[in-house]
């Protein structure tokens, strides 16, 4: 196999695969990317057997063919060269050289055959713009369980339905809810559910926000995989099994008092006294009172802190602790100048959601108190 491509293109690519390629693996392959050339194209296919990867871009191709070099280390050496072309050549015992300006260099792979077969993608299941599908992932994935053992909340919920899409992360102590309507979400064409894994979410990201504003994702699935594709980039992964939590039975139903704050201000004052909590629970106690919040902070080893800010709230005193990192996980996912923070009593969960007209779809986060 032999090719020229641009340094550039080869470089986006390579980075685009780098966070799904296996780092510390008992299987050597797993950190080789996997080149193919034919016709006018290279593809990059990269996998650690439960997320995969597959890129191509646009290359002179010489010899068709295809080979695996080590993909860390193939990144590293190209990033280097002069912008420019980029000559590949993979000899019989699997080794590239590489050629570019007046570099000449030699990098050990392994044979095509040992490579993972990645599965096909189905027909899909509906088409999302890539920035509604990157927001939601932005406003659930802090609420995704971080225990291993907790094997069903190590991902979020996605559900496609004809009116639109949700998606739901939980960690036992807290809940994130987004839903977004069909006239945002794009095409859906089947009723479907699937856990999708937090790493496949983060690369998704990472494949909407290189799609530009205009970009879509083609989402299918399939027993045990998920694919989204994303103009000529295709992302699958092995879906969580197990079943989610009724997410429905924990959002409340009703709410009998309500606070009105401005974000910058409530959150601000949060991260303030929070540097005074329990470095390990990170418990602040928030005090609603008619037209002002309070929150607190003490510590033996560190000493007390104490804010107030004001807010449209009209209703009872109460005292309730939260940890503070969830309050501000969600202060900091919302782009909207203020929020609501609902409320029933001292000993029920705390609703928060952004306030404003201009909100085009559901978003709700659901925190649950903390004795202090």
């Amino acid at each position: 196999m032999e090719f020229t491509v641009g340094k550039a293109e080869l470089v986006r690519e390579l980075s685009l695969s780098q966070g799904v390629v296996e780092k510390k693996t008992t299987i050597p392959i797993l950190s080789n990317v996997l080149l193919e050339a034919a016709g006018e194209r290279i593809t990059l296919t990269a996998t650690d057997l439960e997320l995969g990867i597959r890129c191509s871009c646009p290359a002179r191709v010489k010899k068709e063919g295809a080979g695996t070099v080590p993909a860390r280390k193939l990144l590293d050496y190209v990033r280097l060269l002069p912008e420019g072309d980029v000559n590949m050549k993979f000899l019989e015992n699997h080794w590239a050289n590489i050629t570019a300006g007046r570099s000449r260099t030699r990098i050990a792979g392994m044979s095509r055959e040992s490579f993972p077969e990645l599965p096909q993608m189905p027909e899909r299941i509906a088409e999302i713009p890539a920035r509604t599908l990157a927001s939601m992932i932005a406003r659930t994935s802090f609420a995704i369980s971080m225990e291993e053992s907790r094997f069903t909340l190590n991902g979020a919920l996605l559900l496609t339905r004809p009116e639109g899409l949700t998606m739901v992360a939980t960690d036992g102590h807290r809940l994130a809810f987004v839903q977004a309507s069909i006239a945002d979400s794009g095409q859906v064409e089947q009723q479907f559910q699937a856990l999708v894994p937090k790493k496949a979410m983060a690369e998704l990201v990472k494949l909407s926000d290189d799609a530009g504003p205009d970009g879509k994702v083609v989402f299918a699935g399939d027993d045990n995989h998920l694919f989204f594709q994303v103009g000529h980039r295709l992302l699958m992964t092995r879906k969580l099994t197990g079943t989610f939590p009724d997410y429905a039975r924990v959002l409340p139903k009703d709410h009998q008092f309500s606070a009105k704050l401005q974000k910058d201000e409530i959150r601000s004052a949060i991260e303030r006294v929070a540097q005074f909590a329990d470095e390990r629970s990170r418990a602040i106690r928030v005090q609603f009172a008619p037209g002002e919040v309070k929150v607190f902070s003490s510590s033996v080893e560190m000493g007390e802190s104490e804010e107030s800010v004001n807010t449209e709230y009209e209703g009872p005193t109460l005292e309730i602790g939260f940890n503070a990192q969830y309050l501000l996980d969600f202060l900091r996912a919302i782009p909207q100048d203020h929020v609501s923070f609902e409320l029933k009593d001292q000993k029920s969960a705390g609703e928060m959601r952004p306030a404003g007209d201009n909100i085009a779809d559901q978003y709700r986060y659901v925190v649950m108190p903390m004795r202090i």
